[in-house]
């Protein structure tokens, strides 16, 4: 996973591409191991192969790739916050200040009891902490469809095998933004994030 990224970036070097693929990019290097576990079809040897991505693959960018998802997230669970924090400040550039020492720190339930959404707009009643998630949560939804091995996925599994329970529930990575634009899944966060960079640059 990390060669991936150095190879992604090395690219973005050595072609002077567009800081904006580090959002959504077209491209991306994978050997066979880390294409299955993308669900990319084809690709076959040890070796990194730079690779065209389809929609379909849900991948592009920095931000949907696993050594970013893997280290945002604490092993067993995903945390919007985590996640939310690395992209608006390492990508975006909004500096997010650490949380204050009386607000307690929102602990993924593995247990699926509560959803991390709710738990959310509770901690965010508090208004010490509601103007930093204004920028943290929406990119931090955004990324809830990757597991915190970076694996796409389209529910939240309830049940301790890999298969499909009924008692699953699917996720929402649907959010507004601080400028009051919403999107409904990762694609969308990706076009508004790049409509915005490409007014500012």
């Amino acid at each position: 996973m990390l060669r991936e990224t150095h190879a992604f970036l090395q690219e973005m070097i050595d072609g002077n591409l567009p800081v904006t693929n580090l959002i959504d990019s077209d491209f991306t290097f994978v050997n066979s191991r880390l294409a299955r576990h993308y669900d990319i079809p084809g690709v076959m040897g040890d070796d990194l192969q730079k690779v065209r991505l389809k929609a379909e693959y849900n991948r592009g960018g920095v931000l949907t790739q696993g050594a970013v998802l893997k280290v945002t997230a604490n092993g067993s669970a995903t945390s919007p916050v985590l996640r939310g924090v690395w992209i608006a400040d390492r990508l975006l550039g909004h500096e997010i200040p650490p949380p204050p020492d009386s607000v307690p720190a929102i602990e993924p339930d593995i247990r699926g009891a509560k959803s991390i959404r709710d738990m959310l707009e509770k901690h965010k009643s508090d208004s010490s902490c509601a103007s930093c998630h204004r920028m943290i949560d929406p990119p931090g939804f955004a990324l809830e469809n990757f597991d915190p091995a970076g694996k796409w996925r389209d529910t939240y599994s309830t049940s301790r095998n890999s298969r499909k329970s009924a008692g699953d529930r699917a996720i929402d990575a649907g959010y507004t933004m601080a400028n009051g634009d919403s999107f409904k899944d990762l694609r969308g966060f990706q076009q508004l994030v790049l409509k915005l960079s490409l007014i500012h640059i």
